[in-house]
């Protein structure tokens, strides 16, 4: 069986490692537990967590044990890595909420019975530590001198880093140290400005147990375009099918930059490496086929075969004039009386999530990017009316890609 490190660095996943021979080798000789950190900063995890969720994935397939950890006591104090200013500090109730929709979400993607995954939440043991015993006990183990040669550190003493965020990197380290005392946990992950907080990790555990840990890091990645991995002009990619459904998923993925969509295929899909390349070398109308296969095969993993079978389904109707049903797409339910009296194009364009104000959708339908039926309208105040339904659908685009449909209400 290959190794699973080579089969990470292959398909694009390490950016770096603390002792890349030594845990190439303990990889390959050895099934481990390691861990990823997440935040719960909101109740979902976004397009930009996919990278770490699918590299302990992996790590599960080749027969290692992985934690997600969920971030309930760090999070009281916030990561400064990456930030210009201050997080957000949240209640403790927030935070509570947040883990268990996080929890709830990592559960797609990984097997958790039998102890073949772990579930954890670092708040079981932050929460209650006695600060004067920690400082005594870990604290004494941190240099000063050296935690500020830390990117997070350095970048934020420009506009101001207070003491709460200064433990932050004791804390992820005793993280670190408790999981490897109490679960055998040899390896750390994370994105690249977590690099500082996993060598100290690594470092404690050194210090304080004699033994060898291992850190890895993951390339921070951004499209060809180089904007952030899941935002877009109508906000973030969530997880969760309430915060960004199923088709609109999907959607985001098949509009991938042609530039793009090898590196996805091997990052975001389980498709062998020898298909990945074979769909890397299309080009022009052929490359629509390796976005498809992307679109389904990302969407599949986070949503189900179903789901992903519906908006592949629904994507095909709406854009390549195929037989098909529409029930994925976005979709708002108007009063059939309503509809008879007739409502203004901007009106109806600012209901839906094609528009996200009144002012957008004016400034969109006088530009010429609204259409109705796939009829381009001529004037914001055009009125869409029943006379509109075709076997009781409406169907809204802005521009080229983005589609809504309208119903009337049954009731």
């Amino acid at each position: 069986m290959q190794n699973i490190y080579d089969i990470l660095k292959e398909r694009g996943f390490i950016a770096g490692v603390t002792d890349e021979d030594g845990l190439r080798d303990l990889l390959g000789v050895k099934k481990i537990t390691c861990y990823i950190g997440f935040d719960p900063t909101a109740f979902s995890l976004h397009v930009g967590s996919l990278v770490p969720i699918m590299s302990l994935v992996h790590m599960q397939r080749a027969g290692h044990r992985p934690i997600p950890l969920v971030g309930g006591g760090t999070v009281l104090v916030g990561d400064p890595s990456g930030k210009t200013e201050m997080r957000q500090l949240l209640t403790l109730e927030e935070v509570e909420e947040n883990a268990k929709g996080i929890k709830k979400q990592l559960s797609a993607y990984l097997d958790f019975s039998g102890d073949k995954a772990l579930l954890l939440n670092n708040a079981a043991w932050l929460v209650p530590l006695n600060y004067i015993e920690f400082l005594r006990d870990i604290g004494r183990h941190f240099s000063v001198n050296r935690m500020l040669t830390a990117d997070a550190y350095r970048t934020r003493l420009e506009t101001g880093l207070n003491f709460v965020e200064f433990n932050y990197m004791l804390l992820q380290a005793y993280d670190f140290l408790h999981l490897y005392r109490e679960y055998e946990c040899l390896l750390q992950m994370g994105g690249s400005d977590q690099w500082g907080n996993i060598v100290a990790g690594a470092d404690l555990i050194r210090r304080m147990e004699g033994g060898m840990a291992y850190g890895m890091i993951f390339p921070l990645i951004t499209t060809a375009s180089g904007d952030k991995m899941g935002k877009t002009a109508q906000g973030t990619i969530w997880l969760d099918p309430e915060l960004t459904a199923p088709y609109e998923y999907y959607q985001y993925w098949i509009n991938t930059d042609d530039r793009d969509v090898e590196r996805f295929l091997a990052l975001f899909t389980f498709l062998p490496l020898e298909e990945v390349k074979r769909y890397g070398q299309l080009t022009g109308a052929d490359l629509r086929e390796a976005k498809e296969v992307l679109a389904f095969e990302a969407t599949k993993i986070t949503h189900g075969e179903e789901e992903a079978a519906k908006a592949r389904e629904t994507s095909r109707m709406a854009f390549g004039n195929e037989e098909g049903n529409l029930e994925a797409m976005p979709t708002t339910t108007l009063r059939k009386g309503r509809l008879e009296k007739g409502v203004t194009a901007w009106e109806l364009f600012a209901e839906t999530d094609l528009c996200t104000s009144r002012g957008e959708a004016k400034r969109l339908i006088s530009q010429g990017g609204a259409y109705v039926n796939g009829k381009r309208l001529n004037g914001i105040d055009e009125l869409i009316t029943a006379e509109h339904l075709q076997e009781g659908t409406i169907i809204l685009r802005a521009g080229k890609k983005r589609y809504h449909r309208v119903v009337l209400n049954k009731g």
